[in-house]
């Protein structure tokens, strides 16, 4: 089976753009929410496909997670994604945020694998400071080892964000961004709750997560076969790396975290198309 990741010069077809920022009410704001139309041969494909992959290997999936990853890291360098220069064009807010021109910010980027988002960033604004992690050990270092890396401006560490404690690299109460762009499709859905905790410790009350994933009815979903089915709208690569397709409804679920320290406002969600 190819891999389903857009590669090199590449987009996802339906992908979701969300701010989400703390506020006192928690209510959510929707705009512009489009959702693709399936074709009749698609819908039919996707309702044949109702045989899940079996618990033993879900279970090993989840175990080796880390590892699958860290082997994708090897295989492709930093050659498999495009840097993200689009970043501060599509998401306004990275300047928005400010409250005078020259405002050092500071941020988060979660699941920076090898700095495709991180180092466009860096070269674009110069009054950022930027913590990185990533799940990889491997994607960590080939950020380190980046000619761009400048430890002056970026404090780039691994973290599984489902069970490390993030504040052992970052202050609490200390970013300005939070940026999470094709990552939380990577963790099981039962666990997106624990990374979104981790995320808010560090958030500065009022600011904000910049959300940007797989949106349901992607190619890159139509692509898979039902062999590789974990769960709803959750499927697993040939390489052992998963997936997750969101609709508007699983980003508000998700997002909406019973207990957390601050409530959380949607202002807005995009499923972007072509």
């Amino acid at each position: 089976m190819a891999d389903s990741r857009p590669q090199q010069g590449e987009s996802p077809v339906a992908q979701l753009d969300v701010t989400i920022s703390a506020c006192e009410d928690g209510a959510f704001q929707k705009r512009g929410h489009k959702a693709r139309i399936l074709s009749p041969e698609e819908a039919e494909k996707l309702a044949r496909e109702q045989v899940f992959v079996s618990d033993f290997k879900q279970q090993k999936l989840e175990k080796e997670a880390q590892k699958n990853w860290d082997l994708f890291y090897k295989r492709n360098s930093t050659n498999f994604f495009k840097d993200r220069h689009w970043t501060t064009r599509e998401f306004e807010e990275l300047k928005a945020c400010r409250e005078f021109e020259d405002q050092k910010l500071t941020i988060l980027e979660a699941g920076c694998g090898v700095g495709n988002c991180l180092f466009p960033l860096l070269e674009e604004d110069l009054n950022i400071f930027a913590y990185a992690c990533d799940f990889s050990p491997r994607a960590v270092e080939y950020v380190k080892q980046n000619p761009l890396y400048d430890a002056q401006r970026c404090k780039a560490f691994q973290c599984d964000l489902t069970k490390d404690d993030i504040l052992e690299n970052v202050p609490s109460d200390s970013v300005d961004v939070v940026t999470l762009i094709f990552v939380l499709s990577a963790v099981h859905p039962e666990k997106m709750h624990l990374v979104l905790h981790n995320l808010y410790k560090v958030l500065k009350p009022g600011k904000c997560v910049l959300f940007r994933d797989y949106g349901l009815y992607d190619h890159a979903m139509l692509r898979f076969k039902s062999s590789n089915k974990l769960g709803e709208n959750f499927y697993v690569r040939q390489d052992g790396t998963r997936s997750y397709f969101f609709t508007d409804v699983a980003c508000c679920k998700t997002f909406s975290l019973p207990g957390a320290s601050n409530s959380i406002k949607m202002q807005r969600l995009w499923a972007g198309l072509g």
